[in-house]
C-alpha cells in the first residue's frame, strides 16, 4: 500500500508531481490548515503532512494521527508545529532551512536602498502630485560601513552582495571565524565596535535568548548618530518602543522593518513615522523561493516514506532504523556533551574534537558527531537541527575533527568533546552505564561522576575548604533544593568542580551570590 500524504497548505504542482512521480498518494488540500476541525477528523488517515504556516500542528492534532510518520514544513521556520509533542509520538519534523536564504537576503538590500534613498515616502508623494525634490535627500552606500549581526547564512549572502555595491563590512557572530571572515571579505568584530562604526546595520541573527532585544535601549544609543537599520530576521531582535524614541529624535536616521515583534502587525509603535519603511514580512515571498522550498520538502518526505532516508530533520537524526537501537542512547549523551560545552561558551568557537574510544567507535560516528554538534550550537542558534548543526559550523568556519579509537580507559565506550574557542579550550566527557542513561565522566580533565538533569549548577572553584558549606546553605536560603551533588578536584588545593542538579529553576540574583564566595571563579545554571 503506497503511503498518503496530505497537504493542507498552498504548494506548487510541480511538488505534487514529485510526490506522484515517487510513488507517494497524494491529497491536495491548499485551505485545509485553516480548518483545524476537519484537520483533525481526517488527520488520521495519513502517513505524512505537508505544510506551510497557516496548519497549526498541535499535541491535540498529533493523538488524532495515528498513521503520521513526517511532518514537512515548506520553510524555516517550525513554531507552528508542537515539536516535543510530535517527538513524543515519533513523527519526524522536517523543515527546508536554506531554500529562502537568497531572496530573504535580496529583501535585506532592497529595504536597504530603500530607507537610503527614503523611496516609499518620495514615491507617495511623487504620485499624490507633488514635485519635492529638495525635500528627498537620500544618502550613498558607496563606501559606507555596513555592519551585520548574524553571518551565517543569509547574513554572508547579504555581505557577498554588499562588497559587490562596494561597501565596507564588518559583522558580530560569535561562530564566525577569523579566518571564515577573512575568506568572506569581512572584518570580524565585538559588538560594541560595529555599533560605535556602522553607517547601516542589519539583522540577521536567529532569536534566541541572548539575541533577543539585542537593539535595545542601551545598545541602539552606542551607535553612530545618523545610522540606518534594517531587520528582516526575527521582530524580537529590536526593542521597538526605544526604537521609535531613537528614530524620532534623529539619533537612527531611518529604519526599514520587515518583521515585527507581534504579527500579522496591524498595529506597532514603529508605524507612521516619516523615516520608517515597514513591509509585512516579505523576507521569503518571491516565487522562485516558494517553488524552492516547496520542492525541497517533497523530495525530503517521499524519500524518508519511500526509502528511510531522513534529512532536514529538525528532532532526529539522519540514521536508518536498524541503527537506531544501539545508536539512540550515544545520541542523546553526544548531544548532551554538546549542550553542556554550548552552554559554556561565550566566545567565537574556532574547532571541536570528538573523540570516540572503545566499542561506541565502531557505530555510525557522523549520527553521533552532528548531534554533538547541534547540542553544541543551539544555546545561541536556536534553529540549528542534527542535520543542518554541520554545515552553520561549516559557514562560521569552525573545524570539526573526530577521532577514533580502542578503548584505553575503565569504560568500554567514552566520547570525549573538546571545544577550542578564541580564549580557551574545554573539554567534557562521558558514557553511557548499563541503564541506557548518559553520564558526564569528566570535565576540563578533572574527574566527576553525574547523571544530567534538566536544572544543573556548574561552579568551578579553588580547592579550599569552607565551599561547600557556604554553597548548599545559600541555595538553601534561596529554597533550591539539591537533588544530587558531585564534586571533583584536580590536586588537593588546585581546581575543583561542583556539578549540582537541582529542584527547578535558578533565580538569577542565587548565582550571583554564588560568583561571590572567595575562591568561585565561575558558576552557570545549566538546562538538558
Amino acid at each position: 500500500m503506497a503511503p498518503r500524504v496530505l497537504i493542507s497548505d498552498a504548494l506548487s504542482p510541480a511538488a505534487v508531481q514529485i510526490f506522484k512521480d515517487r510513488g507517494v498518494e497524494v491529497d491536495f488540500q491548499p485551505n485545509l490548515g485553516k480548518d483545524k476541525d476537519k484537520l483533525a477528523e481526517i488527520i488520521g488517515d495519513y502517513d505524512g503532512l505537508a505544510i506551510r504556516s497557516n496548519t497549526k500542528v498541535t499535541a491535540k492534532l498529533l493523538e488524532k494521527a495515528t498513521r503520521l510518520k513526517v511532518i514537512g514544513r515548506a520553510g524555516i521556520g517550525v513554531d507552528n508545529v508542537d515539536i516535543p509533542a510530535a517527538t513524543g509520538k515519533g513523527v519526524i519534523v522536517m523543515n527546508t532551512p536554506f531554500g529562502n536564504s537568497i531572496t530573504t537576503a535580496e529583501h535585506a538590500i532592497a529595504m536597504m536602498f530603500a530607507v537610503a534613498r527614503e523611496i516609499p515616502a518620495a514615491d507617495a508623494s511623487t504620485q499624490a502630485g507633488k514635485w519635492e525634490k529638495n525635500r528627498f535627500m537620500g544618502v550613498e552606500i558607496t563606501a559606507k560601513v555596513l555592519g551585520i549581526i548574524g553571518c551565517g547564512n543569509i547574513g554572508s549572502i547579504v555581505a557577498d552582495r554588499a562588497l559587490g555595491l562596494k561597501m565596507r563590512v564588518i559583522a558580530f557572530d560569535p561562530f564566525l571565524s577569523p579566518e571564515r571572515a577573512r575568506d568572506m571579505g569581512v572584518e570580524k568584530v565585538e559588538l560594541d565596535d560595529l555599533l560605535r562604526r556602522a553607517d547601516f546595520i542589519t539583522l540577521h541573527t536567529p532569536l534566541t535568548p541572548q539575541t533577543r532585544g539585542i537593539m535595545n535601549a542601551e545598545n541602539i544609543a552606542k551607535t553612530k548618530k545618523g545610522v540606518r537599520i534594517i531587520n528582516c530576521a526575527r521582530g524580537e531582535l529590536v526593542d521597538e518602543a526605544a526604537m521609535r524614541d531613537a528614530l524620532v529624535s534623529g539619533h537612527v536616521a531611518g529604519g526599514a522593518f520587515d518583521v515585527f515583534s507581534d504579527e500579522p502587525a496591524t498595529s506597532n509603535a514603529l508605524f507612521g513615522l516619516p523615516n520608517v519603511v515597514c513591509t509585512p514580512h516579505l523576507g521569503a515571498s518571491t516565487s522562485e523561493a516558494q517553488e524552492n522550498v516547496a520542492l525541497q520538502v517533497a523530495e525530503q518526505m517521499s524519500d524518508y516514506l519511500m526509502r528511510g532516508a531522513i534529512s532536514n530533520a529538525v528532532n532526529f537524526p539522519s540514521i536508518t532504523a536498524e541503527e537506531a537501537p544501539k545508536l539512540k542512547p550515544f545520541i542523546a549523551l553526544a548531544e548532551k556533551l554538546g549542550s553542556f560545552a554550548g552552554q559554556l561558551t561565550e566566545t567565537g568557537i574556532t574547532k571541536v574534537t570528538i573523540t570516540y574510544e572503545g566499542a561506541v567507535a565502531d557505530l555510525k560516528i557522523k549520527a553521533l558527531t552532528a548531534s554533538a554538534i547541534a547540542g553544541l550550537l543551539r544555546p545561541l542558534l536556536s534553529d540549528v537541527n542534527v542535520v543542518s548543526a554541520p554545515t552553520v559550523a561549516k559557514e562560521r568556519g569552525i573545524v570539526i575533527d573526530e577521532v577514533s579509537r580502542a578503548a584505553e580507559g575503565d569504560y568500554e565506550s567514552l566520547i570525549t568533546l573538546a571545544v577550542t574557542t578564541q580564549t580557551q579550550e574545554r573539554a567534557v566527557a562521558g558514557t553511557v552505564f548499563q541503564d541506557g542513561k548518559p553520564r558526564i565522566l569528566a570535565i576540563k580533565g578533572i574527574k566527576v561522576d553525574a547523571e544530567f538533569a534538566p536544572s544543573m549548577i556548574y561552579v568551578t572553584n579553588e580547592d579550599k575548604p569552607g565551599f561547600i558549606g557556604r554553597f548548599a546553605g545559600m541555595l538553601g536560603d534561596a529554597g533550591v533544593n539539591i537533588a544530587t551533588f558531585a564534586l571533583g578536584r584536580d590536586r588537593e588545593g588546585g581546581s575543583a568542580i561542583a556539578l549540582v542538579e537541582v529542584d527547578g529553576n535558578v533565580p538569577d540574583q542565587v548565582l550571583s551570590k554564588v560568583q561571590q564566595i572567595p575562591g568561585v571563579k565561575q558558576a552557570k545554571a545549566l538546562k538538558f
